[in-house]
């Protein structure tokens, strides 16, 4: 979806002055915004920002001091794929 703003001259030329790339700006502020107030997900902000990794997603929130959403749901998977992954890998332990 393509969105076109109307900012008046005054802000746009502050902007644009700070910003190299003022259109990547606004679609991670808003990614973060999004982020921040938990309506979007970790994937739907690595989609929107057309990253290729979650580590991606990571560095971006940590470089912006933004906290990451970890959910019971989100150590669930976590813990089902470490036990996929003994199964699958010999001589993988868990820690006692």
């Amino acid at each position: 979806m393509n969105l076109e703003l109307q900012i008046p001259e005054e802000v746009a030329h502050l902007l644009t002055s700070e910003y190299v790339d003022l259109p990547r700006a606004a679609v991670e502020a808003l990614a973060l915004e999004g982020y921040r107030s938990k309506r979007f997900s970790e994937g739907q902000l690595r989609q929107m920002l057309g990253f290729s990794s979650r580590m991606q997603v990571h560095a971006f929130l940590k470089e912006h001091g933004v906290h990451l959403h970890y959910s019971l749901g989100d150590l669930e998977q976590d813990r089902e794929t470490s036990r996929e992954l003994e199964e699958r890998v010999p001589g993988i332990q868990r820690p006692a």
